[in-house]
């Protein structure tokens, strides 16, 4: 029998995240809704991504005093992420939004999110990840204002740590303003539409999409790969680290390495350039997406700081007025079209895992 109680439903879906492989954030719910982020057993990882997608509560409309952090939620809709309150309804002929809206309500609103951070965060760069929000958000932590991300089909983060505490509750808020209408041509939604990550690492670490891949030279005997590794220093004093770059076959076995040294000024960042060989590359295509993974591990004073996965596929597109597209040295004709929120990642360098992409396509062989 299909269970109808929300909080198996929430419980089975920090479950699936789990075997995911994702980092558990437990929320405790109490009378103020607040929740406490739970350190995974054995935390001593240098880099942890953690869901943040439980335990937030829903205004629907403006609510012009919602940033600060003394404001009371209590009647608010309590909602775990990715949501939609467009979705929600009622359907009406008179919305804004129109057809192309599905004559659904659109308009401002609001979500808050209370917890705490435990010891072990004591000392640590603290980042907040939204994979989407539609549209036009403003976040504010602890009455604090982060910033503005105009639009919708983009994701964007914000550096906690200047104002997260750890002896007191922290208030995140964020207010979604989708009532400008029309703006889409398809149904958009409204709200956090996508999940929303709380990143943890040290203050010595691989900066936030820090790394970039590229293939100058790609054959079916060889390929060549340069990546560029960021790193950042976010500490008062100058660091010294050591970054190794592992090249990773799709079964983890590291096929070639990179290794250099620097000395990173204080609040500042490096860039690393290095270039390794693979041979006999499996050839990225539609019909083999073979990945490889890029392995990124800092260190300071013989000790692991941090370490950074980045995806990426091994292949030559070359773009040709009189040829067409040609991939890997296949001539095809595509025509592509992008449907609801999904975005088609063509760079070398993916930051996180492949997610999966809409696609409409017609082949013609030439």
């Amino acid at each position: 029998m299909k269970s109808h109680n929300p909080w198996e439903v929430a419980v089975n879906r920090r479950e699936l995240l789990k075997r995911a492989g994702v980092a558990a954030l437990v929320s405790a719910m109490g009378s103020t809704g607040s929740s406490f982020v739970i350190a995974p057993a054995g935390s001593d990882s240098s880099r942890i991504r953690e869901s943040f997608d439980f335990g937030w509560k829903f205004g629907r409309g403006d609510f012009p005093d919602a940033w600060n952090a003394a404001f009371s939620d209590s009647n608010w809709k309590s909602v775990d992420l990715p949501h939609d309150w467009s979705i929600e309804g009622p359907f009406s002929e008179k919305e804004p939004a129109g057809a192309v809206g599905g004559y659904l309500p659109t308009g401002i609103g609001w979500y808050r999110k209370r917890f705490h951070l435990p010891n072990s965060y004591k000392d640590k760069q603290l980042t907040i990840d939204f994979d989407g929000v539609y549209q036009n958000s403003e976040v504010w932590i602890n009455n604090h204002y982060l910033g503005k991300r105009p639009y919708g089909y983009i994701p964007f983060f914000y550096d906690l740590t200047p104002h997260s505490n750890l002896e007191t509750e922290n208030v995140i808020t964020v207010k979604v303003d989708n009532s400008r209408q029309t703006n889409c041509r398809w149904y958009s939604g409204s709200g956090i539409y996508r999940h929303v990550w709380l990143l943890s690492t040290n203050r010595l670490h691989v900066a936030h999409w820090g790394t970039f891949v590229t293939s100058p030279f790609v054959s079916r005997d060889a390929a060549t790969l340069q990546i560029k590794t960021t790193i950042k220093n976010e500490t008062r004093n100058s660091a010294s680290c050591t970054l190794t770059t592992n090249i990773l076959d799709a079964e983890g076995k590291a096929i070639q390495s990179a290794e250099a040294s620097q000395e990173v000024a204080a609040n500042g960042e490096y860039e690393f350039v290095q270039q390794v060989r693979v041979m006999n590359p499996h050839l990225w295509s539609v019909g083999h997406s073979y990945l490889y993974k890029v392995r990124s591990t800092v260190h300071e004073q013989n000790q692991v700081i941090d370490e950074y996965d980045t995806l990426m596929g091994i292949r030559e597109a070359i773009f040709d007025a009189d040829k067409g597209f040609l991939l890997n040295v296949l001539r095809r004709h595509r025509c592509m079209w992008l449907q609801e929120r999904w975005f088609l990642f063509l760079s070398e360098s993916m930051d996180r895992q492949a997610r999966p992409t809409h696609l409409s396509t017609l082949e013609l062989e030439g």
